[in-house]
This record gives C-alpha cells, sequence and structure tokens, in this order.
C-alpha cells in the first residue's frame, strides 16, 4: 500500500495516530506495535505527526524528567476519580 493510498484511510490514520502515545511509551502489545509499525512506515503523514509527538515526549521529559508524584497524590488523585465517576454515574440513573 503506498503512502497516498495508506492514509486515504483516514480513518486508519485517525486510530493510529489515538495510540501514538501507547506506542511511544511501549504500553501496547507486540502484535498492535507491528500494525503501528507499518502503518507509519507507508503513510508519511502519520509518521510526520509520530515524529512530533516523539519530539514533545523528549521535550517533556527533559523539562519535567525526574518529578515522579507520591504514592499519597496517587491514591488521593485515584479516590477523586472514583468519587467523580460515581456521581456521574447515580447523576444519569436518576435522568
Amino acid at each position: 500500500m503506498s503512502a497516498d493510498e495508506s492514509h486515504a484511510n483516514k480513518a486508519g490514520c485517525r486510530e493510529v495516530l489515538s495510540e501514538v502515545w501507547a506506542f511511544l511509551d511501549n504500553e501496547c502489545d507486540q502484535k498492535q506495535r507491528e500494525i503501528l509499525r507499518q502503518h507509519l512506515d507507508e503513510c508519511s503523514p502519520c509518521l510526520e505527526q509520530y515524529g512530533i509527538e516523539e519530539h514533545l515526549k523528549i521535550l517533556l521529559a527533559r523539562k519535567c524528567g525526574g518529578d515522579h508524584a507520591s504514592a499519597e497524590f496517587k491514591e488521593r488523585l485515584r479516590a477523586c476519580i472514583k468519587e467523580k465517576v460515581l456521581e456521574r454515574t447515580q447523576a444519569k440513573a436518576e435522568q
């Protein structure tokens, strides 16, 4: 598939670009990595966007690297998210 044909499938490009951060962070399985890598190799617009995301990740790591959230903060954040999800679920149930 040529780059033009691949890019013509914009739904496929949107899917690939939505997974770029998972790809950059090695958070997808090997099969998904191969699918993403193949698309990026064949689709120059997506490869260009991937490059931008990769540079952004490097910049963020350089500027914010070494800063880690404490376990206490992570736990408070999880509790807050859980509370908000429960509130929204209850609000939808009441409608």
